[in-house]
């Protein structure tokens, strides 16, 4: 009932209650009243004598103010009946009376203008004899006028076809949480928000999550929370909601307090308006998946930015270095015979760190769109993917969820850190890591990342993930190595994420080590193979067992025997380390761990020899990735003798030099590429298997047929050979066995080639000395060289040969 008794407690402003000076909400709160009109909300508290009082709040008059009506459905055997009082204050009060239901309820019923919302009342009870009655946590009854209690899932903004907001953030750390909304306007931009709505634990808190309700965010154009976990050091200002899918750009800020702390822009906030509607077509029209066999992958690890940043490409500059500059020259993906590319990380990054140093994972990074904005990053990102899929092609994502660009010697707090980092993030960290590392295995960090990953499979159709930095995904919060960790389980067996491919990549950019590790896999986990590329280089640079390069080409047996060698993702270069071309240029003594050979001249080179030797040496590189069982990965720029002057840092890969596509060295390498992609397709029992192959179906040998010196560290000569298994599905045309002799060595190493039946003759399809055109050939080219079985073949220095037998029709 409506009381016509002392006033009602006064409203308190919906503000920062951590000491810092209040800030009034602005007088501009139409939206916000009109729709709170016919609206209600209830809420319920227990009291500290174990009794209940129930509060409902609704707008009346039109919108024009609110009614907030405090019940108390059991006196509890007081005398004398209750007073409600503000909290704080020593006043009178409003008495309760009896409720017009019956059961003996107490009620009273207070008014206010609505033009305040929001806004708080705190109050309390009291009994005739002046004893309080609080909450069951002995805090006064708080209530929020203006705003709604909210939900705790989903965690981050949604929106309402009806205007309505909720957000929710989880924060197992906070004392208290407010949400701060920003209009854009007034000095600096809007540096200081429009509203602040102090969120109280009590009505707004869900176990560990924060949540709260607007009728209306008209008006206002970003978001983001104070937690106050940081306030004694001076640093309170709004974070990035973790969950935030369109995102402002992030500007960091050369202000660092006393204690070295520096804070983020604030710039760096959510935006209050949903993704970008996107049409990914109807009927037969639609985006579809190509859902490729694992096996089946020819992969190129590309950077969005850098792939045709160059005005080499000739892309317009809103165009050039953008996910439309990608998709623009898809036809490149197509020559090569590639089927899937590897995006480096796109999430929001860094921009001095880099883009393994994330902030964000629910959003593209906006610098790679036209309009540098969040909005139009998605939708040309799922241009991008579309292109993509129309054409054949699968885009993995490179991700980093093992640590944010939040650490370092900034210690920069945007997000994670100043929300809960005590639950996002281990403790102290690891040794050696400068950054802040995700404690991954903890269940709302796994949450967060499962989110993020189902985010990218449902929302812009990615076909699948690889992990950087992977062993630190099977760490436990100490540190410690985990047998079998949540995470790596959770991703393997999630529904959402079962037709996608994952991959484990043991390169850290935190401490740049590159070393396979042990990884449990449930038979879904494929991996980069590190001994791949290390096993080749050495071979090449003839310091190898041909033992070890023997399992390699193999499918890596000692490290897939339980999964199979479509689970190795193979690679000679990647994006840290020295490119294609420096492997064969350079190699200084700092450059030992790369395995490299400089082919008898350091750096750039005129000398005619040293040029046909690193054309060879790339050649057998190539040759040698495209015929081991596994799945090839190329980096971008090796088709093109991308070169970073012999640097292994990633930070000195520069963008793609589109002219130098024009030149012969490309033109060849280029062709190579695609012949050997056919290759793999059209002898898909060899070398597109899910199995390994049997043993009975391989024979070794060194020269002229002999046993290879398996042991024999100066051996740099292995031939194989090749008997396909029997498949009646499979024509004898395209079941022929198959021959490859690889020669490391300074000369010329004589070969005797297997013996074949009568009607069958070996064709010389590649022989990586040879001059261009004419050192590869395809099994119908009427210009293939034929040997004949027995035959002795020279395989010159430094130099692969590969021959296919087929029948001869009589």
């Amino acid at each position: 009932m409506a009381s016509s008794l002392p006033a009602p407690p006064a409203p308190a402003p919906v503000s920062w209650r951590g000491g810092l000076p209040p800030r009034l909400p602005p007088p501009r709160c139409g939206p916000l009243l009109a729709r709170a009109a016919g609206r209600s909300w209830r809420y319920r508290f227990r009291t500290d004598d174990d009794g209940v009082v129930d509060v409902a709040v609704a707008g009346k008059d039109g919108g024009a103010g609110y009614a907030v009506s405090v019940e108390v459905p059991d006196q509890g055997g007081r005398e004398g009946g209750l007073v409600l009082r503000a909290a704080g204050s020593g006043g009178e009060g409003v008495p309760l009376a009896p409720a017009p239901a019956p059961g003996g309820a107490l009620a009273a019923e207070l008014s206010y203008d609505g033009a305040r919302a929001p806004f708080h009342v705190s109050f309390l009870l009291a009994d005739a004899a002046g004893a309080e009655v609080r909450t069951h946590r002995g805090t006064s009854f708080r209530v929020p006028v203006g705003v709604g209690r909210g939900r705790p899932a989903p965690l981050g903004l949604s929106l309402s076809e009806d205007g309505a907001a909720n957000f929710a953030v989880y924060s197992k750390s906070a004392r208290a949480v407010v949400l701060c909304l920003f209009d854009g306007r007034g000095a600096g931009g809007g540096d200081e928000p429009a509203l602040e709505v102090e969120l109280d634990p009590y009505v707004h808190r869900t176990g560990d999550v924060w949540h709260v309700s607007l009728e209306s965010v008209e008006g206002y154009a970003s978001y983001g929370f104070r937690t106050g976990l940081f306030a004694l050091f001076g640093i309170d200002r709004p974070l990035l909601d973790p969950y935030a899918k369109v995102i402002g750009n992030f500007v960091p800020d050369d202000t660092v307090n006393d204690d070295g702390l520096s804070v983020p822009s604030i710039r760096c906030l959510a935006s209050l308006e949903n993704a970008p509607s996107y049409n990914w077509g109807r009927g037969r029209g639609r985006d579809k998946h190509p859902c490729l066999a694992l096996e089946k992958l020819v992969v190129y690890r590309a950077n969005v930015a850098l792939f045709t940043k160059d005005k080499s490409s000739g892309l317009p500059d809103n165009v050039a270095g953008t996910f439309s500059g990608l998709a623009a020259r898809v036809e490149h993906f197509r020559r090569l015979g590639v089927n899937a590319v590897l995006l480096e990380p796109v999430f929001p990054f860094h921009q001095v760190k880099g883009p393994y140093f994330p902030y964000h994972f629910f959003s593209p990074m906006s610098l790679y769109s036209s309009e540098r904005s969040s909005a139009s990053a998605i939708k040309s990102m799922k241009d991008m993917v579309k292109t993509m899929h129309r054409n054949g092609i699968e885009v993995l994502l490179e991700v980093v969820f093992t640590h944010t660009a939040e650490g370092g010697a900034e210690c920069q707090m945007i997000s994670l850190r100043g929300i809960d980092g005590s639950s996002y993030y281990i403790a102290d960290g690891i040794v050696g890591c400068k950054a802040s590392v995700l404690n991954c295995n903890h269940p709302v960090t796994q949450k967060l990342i499962l989110d993020s990953l189902r985010h990218w499979v449902l929302d812009f159709h990615v076909d699948g993930f690889c992990f950087i930095n992977a062993p630190f995904l099977v760490r436990g919060p100490g540190g410690e190595g985990l047998p079998r960790p949540p995470l790596l389980e959770a991703i393997a067996f999630d529904p959402v994420l079962s037709k996608t491919k994952i991959i484990a990549d043991p390169w850290s950019p935190l401490d740049i080590s590159n070393v396979q590790f042990p990884l449990p896999h449930w038979k879904r986990w494929a991996e980069i193979n590190t001994r791949f590329s290390m096993d080749v280089r050495k071979f090449l640079k003839g310091e190898a067992l041909i033992s070890d390069l023997a399992t390699r080409l193999c499918g890596s047996g000692d490290l897939f025997s339980s999964r199979g060698p479509a689970f190795s993702f193979n690679y000679v270069s990647r994006n840290s380390g020295l490119t294609l071309v420096d492997l064969v240029s350079f190699s200084s003594d700092e450059l030992g761990s790369e395995f490299s050979w400089n082919c008898g001249e350091e750096g750039p080179s005129e000398n005619n020899a040293v040029l046909q030797t690193r054309l060879r040496q790339i050649r057998s590189f190539l040759f040698i990735l495209f015929v081991s069982l596994g799945i090839p990965v190329l980096n971008m720029g090796d088709e093109c003798g991308h070169s970073a002057a012999g640097s292994t840092s990633y930070k000195d890969r520069g963008p793609l030099n589109w002219k130098a596509m024009k030149t012969m060295f490309v033109k060849e390498v280029t062709e190579f590429i695609s012949f050997l992609s056919a290759l793999r397709s059209r002898r898909a029992d060899i070398f597109q298997r899910r199995e390994f192959l049997k043993l009975e179906n391989i024979h070794w040998y060194g020269t002229d047929l002999s046993e290879p010196r398996w042991e024999d560290p100066t051996s740099n000569f292995l031939c194989m050979h090749i008997n396909p298994e029997l498949d009646e599905n499979v024509p004898d045309s395209v079941r022929g066995d198959l021959y490859i002799c690889l020669n490391a060595n300074e000369e010329s190493v004589s070969a005797t080639l297997p013996a074949l039946a009568e009607e069958s003759m070996w064709l010389r399809l590649v022989d990586t000395s040879l001059a261009f055109p004419g050192f590869f050939s395809s099994e119908s080219s009427p210009k293939v060289h034929q040997v004949l079985g027995f035959s002795s073949y020279q395989v010159k220095a430094h130099s692969c040969v590969l021959f296919e037998s087929k029948r001869v029709l009589s």
